[in-house]
């Protein structure tokens, strides 16, 4: 059987309608990244015919909202495998954090990988975090928390926090690594092959 990895990306949230479409009209748009994606568009066939690599595209990424992703979320259910491994990249993370702490998952998780992610830094609107994480940690085998120490986007202090509500996680820290947009992320790939 394949080894299954869902990911979930990243995405921006606003207070209000106005600032999102402040947010639309300032944006810089990036042709390479979306000529050529990254490696989370390549992972599949990064990894091999020995991985299923799930990527959808949620829903609203750009102005998201917690409730629709959870929606969207749940309708990949009856296509999970017990032992999936779960990697939330951004807001991502959040969202994998927020959902593990509140309901139960139903498949059996091996691992679930938080990259770059926020804890409570700025507005993050339905997003927000419960105070115990608990439910998560009992859900999950492995954590691993990935940062950078340059990330533009998200503070390096929240992989902190996230450390401290969840003291069995795994710290990964890179010095150069900015807010995981890269090409390629070999030093991630070789972890995802040494997962057993």
């Amino acid at each position: 059987m394949k080894k299954q990895i869902f990911i979930v990306h990243g995405g921006e949230v606003f207070e209000t309608y106005e600032k999102y479409l402040e947010y639309l009209r300032d944006y810089r748009v990036n042709l390479d990244k979306v000529k050529h994606g990254g490696w989370k568009d390549n992972l599949q066939e990064t990894l091999g015919d020995d991985y299923e690599v799930i990527y959808p595209q949620m829903e609203n990424y750009h102005n998201a909202k917690y409730s629709e992703w959870r929606i969207f979320f749940e309708r990949f259910f009856p296509y999970l495998q017990d032992e999936i491994i779960l990697i939330g990249n951004s807001l991502g993370s959040i969202f994998l954090a927020k959902y593990l702490s509140e309901n139960d998952f139903p498949v059996k998780i091996k691992c679930v990988f938080l990259l770059a992610g926020p804890y409570d830094d700025g507005y993050l609107g339905d997003f927000a975090l419960p105070e115990s994480l608990d439910k998560f940690s009992s859900q999950v085998k492995r954590i691993f928390l990935y940062h950078s120490q340059d990330d533009p986007a998200v503070p390096f202090g929240e992989v902190e926090k996230y450390a401290k509500k969840l003291p069995q996680a795994e710290k990964v820290i890179f010095k150069d690594k900015g807010h995981f947009v890269l090409k390629e992320f070999p030093e991630f790939v070789e972890k995802l092959k040494s997962i057993e």
